[in-house]
């Protein structure tokens, strides 16, 4: 058994659709004509899925906190991914919540760097670097 995709709960696809292209450079694919309004994404070997759903359970305040529900990308290149991130706004400095908060342990227990952020319907994002 082996993990497929993570879908991500949205409440404007177009919104949604822009911050995972734009932020992290994921690329869209081909989505099946399901009834629901979504979009898919490649992510290496796994799949990133947004599906619109206004009316979704899950909304959770404008705050990063590690121990809620989050996945992770992984790179190679963790500072320079963080770079990225704050040329495009977030920053290291914003206070909690501000949706452009970038939360970041370079030395963490985990062994490896984390960094995490919020998308624009507060889905916590983490991205760690390689150990």
């Amino acid at each position: 058994m082996m993990l497929h995709h993570v879908s991500i709960v949205a409440m404007d696809l177009d919104r949604s659709v822009g911050f995972y292209r734009d932020v992290f450079g994921l690329e869209q694919i081909e989505r099946p004509p399901f009834s629901s309004v979504g979009a898919w994404f490649a992510c290496g070997a796994l799949q990133v899925h947004i599906i619109v759903n206004p009316a979704g359970t899950f909304r959770r305040a404008a705050t990063i906190d590690t121990t809620d529900g989050h996945f992770a990308f992984r790179t190679d290149d963790f500072e320079g991914c963080i770079r990225g991130l704050i040329a495009k706004g977030f920053r290291e400095d914003a206070p909690e919540g501000d949706p452009w908060r970038l939360r970041v342990r370079r030395n963490g227990p985990a062994g490896f760097p984390q960094a995490y952020l919020l998308d624009p319907d507060r889905n916590i994002v983490e991205i760690n670097g390689a150990p």
